[in-house]
């Protein structure tokens, strides 16, 4: 049995509560929460607007000075870049929106990709994000593929920047996402698709408790627990 550090991926589409679920699986099995949506998404702010039209050569300079790093464990998980914990600046649909066109490249990718093995290989983690499973960890132990459908993850998203105080059009939202699905899924590197070995779960109609149980049941099964 291998010793070395525990890796669980999250993958799926904007919205599908992929953030809210690895943060608390993460603090279930007590380990390292990786948000690489937050990886593209603080490159793509740090870049700016005009990142999706740099020549490669800039974007892979530009990159090159960027560096994440990752401390803490379960609630306590902190993704840094420059020694900068990445906040709510780059929620927005916007920075979403470029984030996701700048995934396509695959200068960017290949810089992430390294970026997030380097994480893996120090520390045992639950990686969320759209290619963990198929490209990033494919050796992961275990692996987890959700699903919802757009209206709920677009009234989902509605509710919570309501909830943080902020204006949220509804349609607009179900329209960027279908947009990102799009994006996401015909991208040529590294689309949006499940890995053949991972688990399916629709979140749209379990609640959060029900699907962290299932989740970490499935964990167990795999023999996780014994690793950590």
């Amino acid at each position: 049995m291998s010793t070395g550090p525990v890796t669980v991926t999250i993958d799926g589409p904007a919205g599908v509560g992929k953030t809210t679920l690895a943060r608390g699986l993460a603090r279930r099995l007590k380990i390292a929460y990786l948000d690489t949506g937050a990886m593209y998404r603080a490159a793509a702010w740090m870049l700016g607007p005009s990142a999706a039209e740099m020549q490669e050569e800039e974007l892979a300079k530009r990159l090159d000075g960027m560096r994440f790093t990752l401390k803490g464990a379960g609630p306590d998980s902190c993704l840094l870049l420059e020694d900068r914990v990445i906040g709510e600046q780059v929620r927005t649909e916007e920075v979403g929106l470029l984030a996701s066109s700048i995934a396509a490249l695959k200068v960017v990718r290949e810089y992430m990709k390294k970026s997030q093995q380097k994480m893996g290989r120090e520390t045992s983690l639950v990686a969320e994000g759209r290619d963990m499973g198929t490209v990033v960890f494919p050796d992961a132990s275990c692996k987890f593929f959700l699903q919802a459908d757009a209206g709920v993850r677009a009234a989902r998203r509605c509710r919570q920047l309501q909830e943080m105080g902020r204006e949220a059009d509804e349609q607009k939202i179900l329209e960027q996402m279908r947009r990102r699905d799009v994006q996401d899924s015909e991208r040529a590197i590294a689309p949006l698709v499940p890995a053949p070995d991972a688990v399916h779960i629709d979140t749209g109609s379990l609640t959060l408790e029900e699907i962290l149980d299932r989740m970490a049941a499935i964990f167990a099964d795999t023999g996780g627990r014994e690793r950590l």
